[in-house]
């Protein structure tokens, strides 16, 4: 598929689709005309002879240090070089993609000063189908995303090593592989590419989109559960909501009424003597409404910070102005991230609970752990412990890494944000409330085979069929891990999404 990048006005829906699926990537033309305006004043300042910081001079402590021209070529390779220094295992391609694109988007605004050229080696680069091996760890979100922006960088220049069709050869190979010599950077492009937030801004991209996934699931499976637990609308109703005037709260009890609507388990138990449902059947539209604003406010934070121009220093065309400042430090994303971990934490916490009601006879009028013959079968017993575990896991994984700061750089970057740590913990985060969610389907899909003949709602009808495709009714004890497993990457590829995406920030923004 084609997607032309035009910097500053990316929307979510475009960065979702990127993060699912390869494009072919192109610039508008007029981006073309702003990276040249912006060169040419590089150009100019070499050829006059000024010093400018980051252009020819030394970086971080060493900014008062003069590079003599005959150096610059040789600066910033040493640059990409020496930081390249990233540990552990390899960025995932759906988050090498993302970082691409916002390079690419950012580089292609006119703030940076890189040649047209060095833009032309980068984009083919990309559709050649190259993902650069950029391990995952290593960088503090401050002066930029400095070591893993290094490693994608010096795949271009050939060093390293890159990724073609899932098989890991050095980048000498892989641009061989696809007709490409490695790019020779020249005065402030080493620079350009390795300040910025794009690895950070990726990391939380995925783990905002996958939390959308489970957003939805989680809808579903609670939904799934009313009806499994014979549990009553009435705290659905828009009246409430409205009552107390929380925008997620007033769109999440909506989307459950419409998900339930025409259930015929729900009209077999209108008369029956229960008063009120436990808080976490009743109280969703609560819970959720306030995750969903939560989201909310991560997506336009994620947004802006995708259509950002976070170089150092930067470049302005309609002066010649080149200042330094500071919009490599990735403080908003840090606090983004920090707030997203909080709903992904809650979204999960609350579906377990559901899933302990109903593997408790006492609670849900269901046979003990949704098994016939309990006690010589186990049923769901494990399946609620197991995600009792992954519940306490995310809270630990939920304290805020933005309160963290470390100094580096002999104390000239002396705070720092930690951003990519704390977007990259997401996407464990989500796995974790992704197989939560998964149990609780599972579960909540046996309770309404239990309440046969009556039948759930069309909506929810089509949700149940989906999971009996894949798993069939647990009639007895069997090797549950896969029937969980096969869930969970239902979840986490968006199976359960289409009919709540209009109400998540992708399907709108």
């Amino acid at each position: 598929m084609n997607f032309t990048i035009n910097p500053n006005q990316m929307t979510l829906k475009e960065l979702r689709t990127i993060y699912r699926q390869t494009q072919h990537l192109s610039l508008n033309q007029e981006a073309w005309q702003k990276i040249k305006a912006a060169r040419k004043i590089v150009d100019t300042i070499i050829e006059e002879g000024r010093t400018v910081y980051g252009i020819n001079t030394g970086f971080g402590l060493l900014a008062q240090t003069s590079i003599a021209d005959d150096q610059l070529s040789l600066l910033q390779r040493n640059l990409v070089l020496s930081h390249s220094v990233g540990v552990g295992k390899a960025l995932e391609d759906d988050v090498v993609r993302l970082i691409y694109v916002l390079k690419i988007s950012s580089l292609a605004q006119g703030y940076s000063g890189l040649r047209a050229s060095i833009m032309e080696a980068f984009l083919d680069f990309v559709n050649a189908g190259i993902i650069a091996v950029i391990p995952e760890k290593g960088s503090v979100g401050a002066s930029g995303d400095l070591a893993p922006l290094a490693h994608m960088t010096a795949a271009l220049m050939g060093e390293g090593n890159c990724r073609i069709n899932g098989q890991t050869m050095t980048a000498k190979q892989a641009l061989a592989k696809a007709g490409l010599t490695p790019i020779e950077l020249s005065s402030k492009e080493g620079l350009a590419f390795l300040n910025g937030t794009q690895v950070s801004t990726a990391l939380a991209l995925k783990g905002f989109f996958q939390t959308e996934d489970i957003f939805a699931a989680a809808v579903v499976a609670g939904s799934m559960s009313i009806d499994a637990l014979m549990g009553s609308v009435a705290p659905f109703d828009k009246r409430i909501h409205i009552a107390r005037g929380q925008p997620g709260q007033i769109t999440v009890a909506a989307q459950y009424l419409k998900l339930l609507k025409g259930s015929a388990i729900n009209k077999a138990h209108q008369d029956c003597d229960k008063v009120q449902d436990p808080y976490s059947i009743r109280c969703q539209p609560q819970v959720m409404g306030a995750c969903l604003d939560i989201m909310e406010n991560v997506a336009k934070t994620l947004l802006i910070e995708a259509n950002a121009v976070t170089d150092n220093p930067l470049i302005f065309t309609d002066n010649g102005d080149v200042i330094s400042g500071g919009n490599f430090h990735a403080e908003p994303v840090a606090f983004a991230a920090d707030t997203l971990a909080l709903a992904i934490c809650e979204i999960a916490s609350i579906s377990e609970r559901r899933l302990s009601i109903m593997v408790d006879p006492k609670m849900s009028d269901l046979p003990a752990f949704l098994v016939e013959n309990s006690g010589v079968n186990s049923g769901f017993m494990i399946a609620q412990v197991s995600a009792a575990a992954l519940v306490s896991e995310n809270k630990t994984m939920a304290h805020p890494s933005s309160v963290d700061s470390i100094p580096t750089s002999a104390n000239q970057e002396d705070h720092v944000s930690m951003a990519t740590y704390g977007a990259r913990r997401l996407m464990e985060m989500c796995f974790n409330s992704a197989s939560v969610i998964a149990a609780e389907l599972l579960a909540a899909a046996q309770g309404i085979d239990f309440r046969a003949p009556h039948k759930t709602s069309p909506s929810l009808a089509i949700h149940h069929s989906k999971i009996r495709q894949h798993v069939k009714h647990y009639d007895k004890d069997r090797f549950f891990a896969p029937d969980l497993h096969i869930a969970t990457q239902m979840v986490l590829s968006g199976d359960f999404s289409d009919e709540v995406m209009e109400i998540l920030p992708s399907g709108k923004i």
